[in-house]
């Protein structure tokens, strides 16, 4: 394992993060604190609770996952969409270094840049309400997976994408969307019998219910089905990245 290679891809990736402060770490923080603003102050004021926890609190975790899941995609994507689209990305495939190290340097500067806001999303939470996190542990761990399975996610599409336009499709069309529709704001137990078989189907769903767990002891879905789930997402991604180096998808002319 060559660590220096790795170190330098890591700290290349993160140094980006400093040059882009307002963009990477202010923009996104200020954009959930509005939401705390509206939704926990505004409209939370008018519901009582949610499963015996107060509105406020209950949005903690859905806001804290959606930052997370759109801002891992973005890093992961980003890092390494823009060696291709500049022509580096053949000096770092020529490099005596392997696919592995590679992956683990991009994807290790985009998780630890997704969770570092994560816990700024998470203090910034307190200035507004309340909350306790019942089990820290798991909390980290539902942190460190997902955010480390979206990175792997947006480094796929950062391979994919041959122009600007296909790097923001997906955040923007797909997963945005299926983060608002997945319990974010509200209990999936509160929707029609219908409309909760349809919201079933969401893969969201089961990420924000057991980040939503780690902190309250209880969610919509079963622990362990939301921590299974989020372990299948991991090895798909890790599939794909892997047949993707096999082949020299999209990075081989």
């Amino acid at each position: 394992m060559n660590f220096y290679a790795i170190r330098a891809i890591y700290i290349f990736e993160m140094m980006r993060t400093w040059r882009t402060l307002l963009q990477s770490i202010v923009a996104p923080v200020m954009s959930t604190s509005l939401y705390f603003i509206v939704f926990g102050a505004a409209i939370g004021s008018r519901i009582a609770s949610i499963e015996g926890i107060s509105y406020g609190a209950f949005i903690v975790p859905g806001l804290t996952m959606l930052s997370l899941l759109t801002q891992s995609i973005s890093n992961g994507s980003f890092g390494i969409f823009f060696p291709k689209f500049s022509g580096t990305i053949y000096e770092i495939l020529s490099a005596p270094i392997s696919y592995r190290e590679i992956v683990i340097g991009y994807v290790g500067a985009a998780a630890s840049k997704s969770i570092m806001l994560a816990v700024i999303i998470l203090a910034t939470a307190r200035l507004f309400v309340a909350y306790e996190i019942a089990h820290p542990l798991w909390m980290v761990i539902f942190l460190f997976l997902t955010a480390v399975s979206f990175s792997l996610f947006g480094f796929i599409i950062g391979i994919w994408a041959d122009n600007f336009e296909k790097l923001q499709l997906t955040p923007s069309l797909i997963v945005t969307p299926l983060t608002f529709l997945g319990g974010s704001f509200y209990s999936i137990g509160m929707l029609p019998p219908f409309w909760r078989n349809v919201t079933m189907a969401n893969p969201i769903v089961y990420l924000v219910s057991g980040f939503r767990w780690s902190f309250f002891g209880a969610s919509d879905i079963n622990v362990g089905v939301s921590l299974g789930f989020t372990l299948g997402f991991l090895l798909l991604c890790l599939t794909t990245v892997w047949w993707i180096f096999k082949t020299g998808y999209r990075l081989r002319a």
